[in-house]
């Protein structure tokens, strides 16, 4: 009896001392999780399922799971220019450094600086004459940083300075791109948890951090020739918090992006122009920062971009495309369409938004949103190589949600 109770207090201590040590020694903690996690394949499955419907106001949307995955996506394009979908075709591009095509999971090509910590991970992925790249969040010792990698070869070929503050969050990392003319404009967020020097690297011109950079065609065919192991990007915009989304419509160019407490964004983006983060928002600070207090909220006035619109409480925004074509062809007006996140209890998230514009495509006539379903966390649209929507022969589109899968959208029983 002794000898069990022996067991047992050794037990019991042996518990404590690993739960004061790892309480302790946060940083090992997380470095261990997120090497599990890197290592960790996404489960991937075929599904059939029922469809569902959901009303919007003059039609009927119908969707249905296609896949279920228990990871997040970074980028999925569909292969090819073929109309009649075969979820063969779908490339799914993981945010653990994983991608699937063809039936066949297989781990990228990434250094060893590669990180998920701090949320951190592969966070989009852009292509070019059909190599790819990707931009990931890195960690070097005590230096955290971002990167865009050749996945080709697995080389680092762009890095940014490290991060000023150890309160990082690369959720805000973002992000997205267009191919415009000779160049591919990428979106990069400010990683920051409460940290008012990252924020403050959105308004440095010294840092591609909360900006939009412009990557050169030609410096891509040097990289991908072998005659330069280095990017050179140009900032085409600054005074981005969270850019999520970019699209392209007409050669202008929107994106969508995550306000702080409030305050979620749609931009024109127009180059060389700051759109004032952190210095205005029409969200708040959070509580924990500076008791919630208000940004200024002229934009205008203080010599910054006004957002096209805000919303207020935000829904999370993620992605944002064009509409399909169905869409286009009933509304008869500019269309966007855009994909939402968690929300909160005082606007949900989780939902499907269209934004419909004026001809001049500078100002929102109406905005629309539709709730999918309470547990869905909307993330990427299906598209092509360039990162423009993909619809097949019926009009339907396809999209990720958060650790639940790939789902088919059908926009359906349309009002005379």
């Amino acid at each position: 009896m002794k000898k069990y109770f022996l067991f047992f207090i050794i037990w019991i201590l042996s518990i404590f001392f690993a739960v004061l040590y790892s309480f302790e020694n946060p940083e090992l903690v997380e470095k261990i999780k997120a090497n599990f996690e890197k290592n960790k394949k996404p489960k991937i499955e075929t599904q059939t399922s029922n469809i569902l419907k959901t009303p919007g106001n003059s039609f009927i949307l119908e969707f249905s799971n296609l896949l279920s995955t228990d990871k997040k996506t970074s980028f999925l394009y569909y292969d090819g220019d073929n109309l009649n979908f075969d979820k063969n075709n779908i490339y799914i591009y993981y945010q653990n450094g994983f991608f699937f095509k063809n039936g066949v999971l297989k781990k990228l090509n990434l250094p060893k600086n590669f990180t998920t910590k701090k949320n951190g991970g592969l966070k989009s992925v852009f292509i070019y004459k059909k190599n790819k790249f990707g931009l990931i969040s890195s960690n070097n010792d005590d230096c955290f940083y971002a990167s865009i990698i050749f996945l080709k070869t697995g080389k680092e070929i762009f890095k940014t300075k490290c991060l000023p503050d150890k309160n990082i969050d690369f959720n805000g990392l973002g992000s997205s791109h267009v191919h415009l003319n000779d160049k591919i404009i990428l979106s990069v967020g400010t990683p920051e948890q409460s940290s008012s020097k990252i924020r403050e690297l959105a308004q440095d011109k010294n840092s591609i951090f909360g900006k939009m950079i412009e990557i050169n065609k030609n410096n891509l065919d040097e990289i991908i020739d072998g005659k330069k192991n280095m990017l050179a990007v140009n900032m085409f915009t600054l005074g981005h918090r969270n850019p999520q989304g970019l699209t392209k419509m007409n050669n202008l160019l929107f994106n969508v992006e995550h306000g702080p407490k409030g305050g979620d964004e749609l931009n024109r983006i127009i180059a060389n122009k700051n759109y004032g983060w952190p210095r205005v928002s029409y969200g708040t600070q959070y509580v924990y920062e500076n008791d919630g207090k208000a940004y200024e909220i002229n934009h205008e006035k203080n010599n910054f971009e006004e957002p096209l619109f805000a919303l207020v409480p935000s829904v999370g925004i993620s992605a944002v495309n064009t509409c399909p074509k169905v869409l286009k062809e009933y509304y008869q007006k500019p269309c966007l369409l855009a994909l939402s996140l968690y929300g909160n209890s005082l606007r949900p998230g989780r939902s499907v938004i269209i934004y419909l514009l004026n001809e001049k495509r500078d100002k929102v006539h109406s905005i629309e949103k539709i709730q999918l379903r309470k547990d869905l966390k909307l993330r990427h649209f299906l598209t092509n190589e360039k990162n423009e929507l993909y619809e097949d022969y019926d009009g339907n589109i396809y999209i990720s949600a958060d650790k639940k899968g790939i789902y088919k959208l059908s926009f359906t029983n349309f009002r005379d």
